[in-house]
């Protein structure tokens, strides 16, 4: 298995939270923000251990082998956590360009959707 990026960063949202929002995206009554593009498919929880991992399949059909990893740790009594996502694949590497590309979208939705979606 191959690493191809992570990324650790707090989120305002206390680690229950979080990882209800990773499980389900589409919630009713959440905050939209997995908005997927053209390309990218919803992903489809593979494993996980509330609260404090989740791994989701996939967003792009072309690379099919891909799991995105999320970590979750408590940090103050309910408050905010830490959420760290680790790209991994089972294919080749990737090219530099499509790797930058796959860092930078799932940063994106992450480290800008997901924490905007509780208000910060």
């Amino acid at each position: 298995m191959h690493v191809l990026g992570s990324r650790r960063r707090s989120q305002p949202a206390p680690a229950h939270v979080v990882w209800r929002s990773l499980r389900d995206p589409y919630e009713a009554g959440a905050r939209p923000w997995l908005e997927l593009r053209d390309d990218e498919v919803p992903p489809r929880v593979v494993a996980g251990y509330a609260p404090v991992l989740l791994v989701w399949s996939s967003l792009w059909p072309h690379r099919p082998l891909d799991r995105i990893r999320f970590d979750v740790t408590h940090g103050s009594p309910g408050g905010d956590c830490t959420l760290r996502w680790t790209l991994t694949t089972e294919a080749d590497l990737p090219s530099e360009s499509t790797l930058g590309y796959l860092r930078h979208r799932l940063n994106y939705l992450i480290n800008d959707r997901l924490r905007l979606s509780y208000g910060q």
